[in-house]
């Protein structure tokens, strides 16, 4: 899964608010559907995607991302502007769903020891390219976000950009794992598709101002095969189910942010387009720390 990569989404078009009525696919991609999905068929089908589509990605994305930069979201926040993490030298911070390791390698640049951990060993070529190109170079980890392989209290920071959270079956898990590996005191910030993003088409132009899905749908959508197995997997929660899932990890939320669309931004990523983001927002950032 993609570094700061609004990894909650395909390339093109990022899926998250799919049509009702499944259309018929274009050659050589999945057929979407809204259905229940299995821990092995999610973890086999994003493994399976993020290596198979890493190249075509980094070829895309790779310039808006930046060889060491931190982009939280398709608006362009940063995280040199934006601080979300504060002071990060010295701090022993883990990213997750870290694709080509942008964010990591901004944060070794900044003085803090970093590990970024995702599951596609595609992804993490791409972050070892990088590292070699930059000379920044965090510890890399293939691993799954539902069982993280460090710890108790072993970071200061967590933070992903549309990375892990979007795309695991149980992210409610996810988020008591992140709380088990953090320090008393640590911070938890996240970015992934705003939810509200789900109850529209997933258009960049006016097509995509109408709302036809439900919100309350927490079905996944998939793209599958013509054998019906699962070849990408995207999940929604409402933003009440994300303040939930902090809560009931033991987080306190400190903040939740909605990046506006900025003045000047013409770039369209899939469905993020200036048109839909004067109107309403595409991303937010979740902010929680772990009580001392």
């Amino acid at each position: 899964m993609p570094d700061a990569v609004f990894a909650s989404a395909r390339p093109s078009a990022p899926p998250s608010a799919p049509l009702t009525a499944p259309p018929a696919a274009p050659p050589g991609e999945g057929i979407p559907a809204r259905r229940a999905v299995t821990s092995g068929e999610n973890r086999r089908a994003s493994r399976h995607w993020w290596d198979e589509d890493a190249d075509e990605y980094q070829a895309e994305h790779g310039d808006f991302l930046g060889r060491a930069d931190f982009v939280w979201c398709p608006e362009g926040l940063r995280e040199e502007d934006a601080r979300l993490l504060g002071d990060v030298a010295g701090r022993r911070v883990l990213e997750l769903g870290c694709g080509a390791a942008a964010a990591a390698r901004w944060l070794v640049a900044q003085g803090a020891e970093v590990v970024a951990l995702d599951l596609s060993g595609g992804m993490l070529r791409h972050a070892r390219e990088a590292a070699d190109a930059t000379g920044l170079r965090p510890a890399l980890v293939q691993a799954d976000a539902l069982a993280l392989p460090f710890g108790d209290a072993a970071f200061d920071i967590v933070c992903t950009a549309f990375g892990a959270i979007p795309f695991v079956d149980d992210s409610a898990l996810a988020m008591r794992e992140v709380f088990r590996v953090l320090r008393p005191g640590g911070r938890w910030v996240f970015s992934v598709t705003h939810p509200m993003r789900w109850i529209f088409l997933d258009e960049p132009g006016e097509e995509g101002l109408m709302a036809v899905n439900s919100y309350f749908d927490r079905s996944a959508y998939v793209e599958q095969d013509e054998n019906g197995v699962a070849t990408y997997v995207e999940h929604h929660r409402t933003l009440g189910d994300r303040l939930r899932e902090l809560i009931a990890a033991g987080f306190v939320l400190t903040d939740l942010v909605e990046p506006e669309w900025p003045e000047g931004h013409e770039q369209i990523w899939g469905q993020w387009s200036p048109l839909r983001g004067h109107l309403f927002p595409g991303t937010a950032i979740f902010c929680a720390a772990k009580p001392a």
